[in-house]
């Protein structure tokens, strides 16, 4: 059993010493840990050109067209068996370098696609894909920051587990904590965090949420957009629809049934969402392949102005 650490922080700040922290008690449970810091590596910005699911869904397995350091760390991840994502809170959420690994997991991530490319490789007579890229794997995140801000941070962390389906098991936030090396108990509660992981880590299929009950039922976030003049309310992770209700005091989502199928966590919402994406690529590529009009109005665009550029000698 592996337990993989990831900080996005300052090398041996705060947020590193958080992570640690919780790969001790990982440890303590009996797994093997290691430990990575983003900033050491080299990892571009996705430039959405798609040539992962592309490639996914053609059977060369899962490519990608920037060359750095990301699929050495999907490599690292998928390897592991659980992971541990520790991120500095900057304006109220992940920085940059989360997204961007976010980002370059792209749709060739989405277990869906994966379950479908898998699917029509060995159609085909091919091997399927990476067979790691199927494994349940379990994820828990913690959230350092220097204030009180971080109202979406619990959000963006679920976002890395979205696509690839991994189970969460604590998602939890520090405020105030630019001294927190020197507070006990939120060094107890890193510990704690790492503790649970390895045990989730243990015995995957019986995995379960450890952390405390959120607004939504279903993926615990607190994020909802709530369409303005109703009582509509929409999960900002996980995509479910109800209504806002007042019940002792408090609110609460109610969700129709049929919302737990479609939620974009769930095999079945995936497929829903990935029968709609193939319907418009089909719209795009026939566009693009005998409409005069659209290439025309592609040109306008393309031809009206250029790019600015530094100067680079």
């Amino acid at each position: 059993m592996k337990i993989l650490g990831i900080s996005s922080g300052t090398l041996n700040g705060a947020n590193d010493s958080m992570c640690k922290e919780g790969l001790m008690g990982a440890q303590e449970a009996g797994a093997e840990i290691e430990f990575i810091n983003l900033h050491k590596l080299d990892i571009k910005h996705c430039t959405g050109c798609i040539a992962c699911v592309k490639s996914i869904m053609s059977g060369r397995g899962r490519t990608c067209a920037l060359k750095d350091d990301f699929l050495w760390l999907l490599d690292k991840m998928l390897d592991a068996d659980g992971i541990l994502m520790v991120s500095p809170i900057f304006e109220n959420g992940v920085p940059g370098i989360v997204h961007t690994v976010c980002d370059r997991f792209g749709p060739s991530m989405d277990r869906g696609n994966l379950v479908i490319a898998d699917m029509l490789s060995k159609e085909h007579g091919g091997p399927g894909v990476d067979p790691r890229l199927l494994q349940d794997k379990v994820i828990s995140f913690m959230a350092v920051g220097g204030s009180d801000w971080g109202s979406l941070v619990q959000m963006d962390h679920g976002m890395v587990a979205m696509s690839p389906m991994w189970k969460i098991i604590d998602n939890d936030k520090f405020q105030w904590s630019k001294t927190i090396l020197m507070d006990d108990k939120a060094l107890a509660r890193a510990h704690q965090i790492g503790i649970n992981l390895a045990k989730a880590a243990a015995n995957i299929p019986e995995a379960e949420w450890m952390g405390p009950a959120g607004v939504c039922p279903h993926c615990h976030t607190n994020n909802f957009y709530i369409n303005p003049g109703t009582t509509h309310a929409i999960c900002g992770l996980c995509g479910m629809e109800g209504e806002l209700e007042v019940k002792d005091g408090a609110i609460v989502i109610n969700y129709p049934k049929e919302q737990y199928e479609m939620a974009h966590d769930t095999m079945s919402g995936k497929m829903m969402h990935g029968k709609d994406i193939q319907e418009n690529e089909g719209r795009l590529a026939d566009l693009q392949k005998n409409s005069a009009e659209f290439k025309a109005r592609k040109a306008k665009y393309k031809d009206f102005i250029k790019p600015s550029v530094p100067e680079r000698a």
